[in-house]
Parts: structure tokens; sequence; C-alpha cells
């Protein structure tokens, strides 16, 4: 679990602000990296372990090959949260399908992984038809520029998809097939983002697999205790935000009470 910083880690999402070009995006660029970088600065002296920047907020996404833009402006806000975060582990995701973008930002800013939707199998998800699982062409680009230090967790079952084309694959055999696909670490979620994840799916994947299994949604201090039965990490976005709401600026309150609930669980 070097990548995530410790064992059982606690993991902080930071969402960027909208980007250059998308549907949202009514913020400069220099107020969206001190924006994310000030949200980075909270979630370090709140005692996070890890950190991972995602570009939530370009919603509507475009699936696939990201614009100049998109990847020039994730690398300069990775670049800022990396400074922010001092020695916190770092992830680095970028909506929707940016995977081998997500690699390279990684590799550029010091980041240690990066989180794959759609690594094995296809899904019908908001976004449209994922027909192409990511894991032949990520790892042989991931190889291709030095880059094997960056590691890939993915989702299995991913949330805001419809899951009927692979109905008879249950989650423990996705994590298998995950594994075996060369997958770095497994991750596990709800319905969407803020939803709870089912403890008993956490379960299933640790049993199914020797990856570490992360919680990717709807983690609240309630849930610790039993989600950290099973799982290596979890994964908080909403639930540090003010009143709880994702799209909200992190509250610094929120991030101290359940890094404080963490460390009563670990211990």
């Amino acid at each position: 679990m070097t990548a995530l910083g410790r064992p059982k880690a606690l993991i902080g999402m930071v969402h960027v602000g909208a980007l250059p070009g998308t549907p949202y995006g009514d913020a400069g660029i220099d107020e969206i990296v001190d924006v994310a970088a000030r949200e980075a600065g909270i979630l370090a002296e709140s005692g996070f372990d890890a950190i991972v920047i995602e570009n939530m907020h370009d919603r509507p996404y475009v699936h696939g090959r990201q614009a100049p833009e998109i990847v020039a402006s994730m690398t300069r806000a990775g670049l800022a949260v990396r400074e922010a975060a001092g020695e916190l582990a770092l992830g680095v995701q970028v909506l929707s399908g940016g995977n081998r973008e997500a690699v390279a930002i990684a590799q550029a800013v010091g980041a240690s992984f990066v989180r794959c939707e759609n690594f094995v199998f296809a899904h019908v998800a908001d976004e449209g038809l994922l027909a192409e699982a990511e894991a032949g062409g990520l790892l042989r680009y991931r190889r291709s520029i030095g880059a094997e230090d960056v590691q890939i967790f993915v989702d299995i079952k991913k949330k805001h998809a419809s899951h009927a084309l692979t109905a008879d694959i249950p989650i423990d055999e996705a994590a298998r097939a995950a594994e075996f696909f060369g997958a770095d670490g497994v991750i596990v979620t709800g319905v969407s983002t803020g939803r709870p994840t089912d403890p008993g799916d956490v379960a299933k994947v640790r049993e199914a697999t020797g990856l570490p299994v992360l919680v990717g949604s709807g983690v609240t201090p309630d849930q610790m205790r039993t989600l950290y039965e099973h799982a290596d990490a979890l994964i908080v976005g909403s639930w540090i935000k003010k009143a709880g709401v994702w799209s909200n600026p992190v509250d610094p309150a929120r991030c101290r009470e359940i890094v404080g609930e963490a460390r009563r669980v670990r211990q």
C-alpha cells in the first residue's frame, strides 16, 4: 500500500473546478489552481493519508481522449496540489476515460496512482456506451512512457452506470478479472457519487482478490469501522464538503471529524 501512504489509508478528494472550455467553466485557470491547492492544504493539515485530484466539475463528460486544455489544466493543478500536499500520496483521475492522460499527468507531477473506470468489461454509463475495456491499451501506454511506478486502481461495476451487459458477472468475478488483467488495486462503490457502498460487496471483493481494495463512494464516519474490516483504503469526496454536497467547498471541520474517526477506528 505504499502508493497510498499507509495501510488502512484515508484518501480525500480535490474536485478541481470546472476547467476552461467546459459547460460550467467560468473561472480563470489561476483561480482554479489556487482553490485546488488551498483545499489540498486543508486535507493535508487535517491528517489525510492521500489526495486524489479529479475534474468532476467538467460535467457533462466527454468520454475518451481529452482535449489539450484539460490535460494542461489538470497538470498545472496537480503540480500545485503536489506542493500543497507535502509528502502525501497523490492520485489523478481524468473524466471521462482520460486514463492515458491521467497516467501522463501523474508521471509529470509526481503522483503515485491513478483511478481508472472501465478497466475491464464494457459499460453503459451516463456519458454513453463505454464499449472497450481500457486495460490492454493503458498498460501498454504506461510501459511505453516508463511510468510503471504509477499504480492503476480500477473501479469494478463502476458507479453512474448500468451493468445489464455484465449482469451474469458477479462483483467478485469482476475483481478477479481486473486482477488477471493487471490492475494494481480495485475500487468498490455505490451506484453513484455520495451513495453508500455495500459492505457485503467489499467483503466479496476482499475474499476474491489479493489486490488492495478501496471503497470509492458514500463514506461517512458512521460507516468507517464496518468498511475498514475488509477495505485497505477509503476515498472520501462528498462528506468532507460543506453540507456533505460534493460540489461545495471543502469543510475543514468535517475533514478533522472524519480523520479523527478514522484514527479511532484504526487503533
